[in-house]
C-alpha cells in the first residue's frame, strides 16, 4: 500500500505539476537574468578560479566540487541507463533541455544563498532555509524554512543516499562471487564505515576528499567515454536521429505520459542535476567570495558539468554501443552490458570503478547539505556527542540501503526531491529580483574595469544580512 502512494504521488508530481514549476520557472528566470548561463560563460570560468582574497576560506572551485560531488553521482549512470530503458533515447533530449532551462533557476537560488549567508566560527554557511525564512518574517518564514530543512534531511539524508548504496551495489551482480543474500549488505557495511570515517572528520575533510576525487572521477569518466564515441563514431549519425525522433513522437508520448521520454527525462534530469531543487544552495553559501553573483555563475558551471558532460557521457557510451536498451536491462546492467560491447571485460570492470568513487563522492555531499539544516533547525552546531550519533544514522541509513528495492528507492527520492523544488522554486520567485538586481550591479563595474565588490544597500535589499554591509 505504501509502495502504491509514494508511485501515486510520484506520478502526479512528474506528470504534471513539477513539469510546469520546473519549465516556467527557469524559462522565467533565464530571460530575467538575460540568458546568463550562456552570455557569461566567460565569467562562469573567470570566477571558478578566484580564491578566497585571505587565501584561507573556502574557495569558489571547493564549493563547486561539494555541489558537483553531490550532483554527479550514480544517477549519472544508472539515473541515465533506466531513463534509456524505460524512456527511450529521446529522453536524453528532454534531460539536456531541463538542463539548459534549470541553470537559470541555479544561477538565482546559489547567488540567494550567498546574498543571505551567515557568519559561523569556520566561515560563512547558509542556504534555502535562511533565504527562506528572510522572505516570509515571523513564524511562517521559521516554520516554512524549518519544513524544507526537514525535506531535505529525509531526501538527501535518506532517499538519495540509500538509493546511492543500492546504485553501487547492483553494479556487482554482474560478478561470479555475488550472492543476492548477502553481497548488497557486505558492500553495504564497507561503504558505511568508510563514509563514517569522512564524517567525523567533520566539513573540512569532506570538502578536502570530494576537491580531490570530483575532477580525477569526471575527467576518466568522459574520456573513456569519448574513446568509446570514437570507436563507434558511424553509429553517431542515427543515435542523434533516434533522440531526436523520440523526443518529438507526440502520439507515442500522449499516449503514455507517466512512461514517456518527457517524464523520464525530466525526472532523471532534476535528479541529476538538481536546478531549483534547493541543494546547491547549501554549498554556495560556504564560498568565501567579493560578489554573491560569482557563485551563482559558478553553481550554473555545475549543472552543465552534470548533465550536459557526465550525463550525456553515458547516454553517448550506452547508445553507440548497439546494444538495445530494455526494461530487463534497465539501471547498471545496461550500461555494463554496453562497455562489455565495446571494451570487453574492462568496460564492467571500469563502470565499477566510476561507481564507487560516484557513490562515495555523492554520499559525502549528500551528508555536507543534511549538516548545513541540521545547523539551521537547532539554531547552532550540535556538540560531538549529537554529531557522532547523528553519523552513526547516517551510516546505517547506506546500509539499509544496499539491501531495499530499486523501484521503492527511486520512488521515495522522486517524491522527497519533488517535496523540496515545491517550496524552494516559489521562494527563488519571490526573491529573484535582489539576485536580477546584484546581476546588474555585477556587470556595472565588469563594465567599469572592476572587480565586482558587492554591498547590499547598493541593490536596495530590506532584509538584515551577516555579510555584504
Amino acid at each position: 500500500m505504501i509502495e502504491n502512494i509514494i508511485s501515486t504521488a510520484n506520478d502526479f508530481l512528474y506528470s504534471k505539476l513539477l513539469i510546469i514549476i520546473l519549465v516556467v520557472g527557469g524559462l522565467y528566470f533565464t530571460f530575467r537574468t538575460g540568458f546568463v548561463q550562456f552570455r557569461m560563460f566567460g565569467e562562469q570560468i573567470r570566477a571558478v578560479t578566484e580564491k578566497p582574497k585571505d587565501g584561507k576560506g573556502v574557495s569558489s572551485f571547493q564549493a563547486l566540487m561539494v555541489s558537483t560531488a553531490s550532483r554527479v553521482g550514480t544517477g549519472n549512470i544508472v539515473g541515465v541507463s533506466t531513463a534509456l530503458c524505460l524512456g527511450g533515447f529521446g529522453s536524453v533530449f528532454w534531460m539536456w533541455l531541463i538542463a539548459l532551462i534549470g541553470s537559470g533557476s541555479a544561477f538565482i537560488e546559489s547567488t540567494l544563498a550567498q546574498i543571505y549567508k551567515r557568519r559561523g566560527p569556520e566561515g560563512s554557511y547558509g542556504g534555502p532555509a535562511y533565504y527562506i525564512e528572510s522572505a516570509f518574517k515571523g513564524k511562517a518564514g521559521r516554520i516554512l524554512a524549518v519544513i524544507f530543512a526537514v525535506f531535505l534531511i529525509l531526501t538527501y539524508g535518506f532517499g538519495f543516499n540509500m538509493l546511492a548504496s543500492y546504485n553501487l551495489q547492483s553494479t556487482f551482480s554482474s560478478y561470479g562471487f555475488y550472492n543476492d543474500t548477502y553481497t548488497p549488505w557486505i558492500i553495504g557495511l564497507i561503504l558505511a564505515v568508510i563514509v563514517c570515517y569522512c564524517l567525523i572528520g567533520g566539513g573540512a575533510r569532506i570538502i578536502k576528499t570530494t576537491s580531490f576525487l570530483v575532477p580525477i572521477m569526471g575527467i576518466a569518466y568522459v574520456l573513456v567515454s569519448l574513446i568509446i564515441i570514437v570507436m563507434n563514431i558511424t553509429s553517431l549519425p542515427s543515435v542523434f536521429s533516434a533522440i531526436f525522433s523520440q523526443a518529438f513522437d507526440f502520439e507515442a508520448i500522449f499516449g503514455g505520459f507517466a512512461g514517456s521520454c518527457v517524464m523520464y527525462g525530466i525526472k532523471r534530469g532534476l535528479f541529476s542535476n538538481e536546478a531549483g531543487v534547493g541543494s546547491a544552495p547549501n554549498a554556495s553559501a560556504s564560498a568565501d567570495v567579493e560578489h554573491p553573483v560569482k557563485q551563482g555563475l559558478v553553481q550554473v558551471l555545475s549543472v552543465f558539468i552534470d548533465t550536459i558532460l557526465i550525463c550525456s557521457a553515458t547516454a553517448f557510451m550506452c547508445m553507440c554501443s548497439g546494444v538495445e536498451p530494455t526494461e530487463e536491462l534497465s539501471g547498471a546492467p545496461y550500461v555494463q552490458a554496453a562497455l562489455s560491447e565495446t571494451l570487453g571485460t574492462f568496460g564492467p570492470i571500469f563502470i565499477t570503478a566510476a561507481m564507487i568513487l560516484f557513490a562515495f563522492t555523492t554520499l559525502l555531499g549528500n551528508l555536507f547539505y543534511v549538516d548545513q539544516c541540521i545547523y539551521y533547525i537547532l539554531g547552532r552546531v550540535p556538540g560531538k556527542t549529537f554529531m557522532h550519533v547523528y553519523h552513526v544514522v547516517a551510516s546505517l541509513v547506506i546500509l539499509l540501503g544496499a539491501g531495499l528495492s530499486a523501484d521503492l528507492l527511486w520512488n521515495i527520492s522522486d517524491v522527497l526531491m519533488g517535496g523540496m523544488t515545491l517550496i524552494n522554486m516559489p521562494v527563488i520567485f519571490i526573491l529573484s529580483k535582489y539576485a536580477v538586481r546584484a546581476l546588474k550591479d555585477y556587470n556595472e563595474q565588469r563594465k567599469a574595469g572592476k572587480d565586482p565588490v558587492f554591498h547590499a544597500k547598493d541593490i536596495g535589499l530590506p532584509h538584515e544580512v551577516d555579510y555584504w554591509d
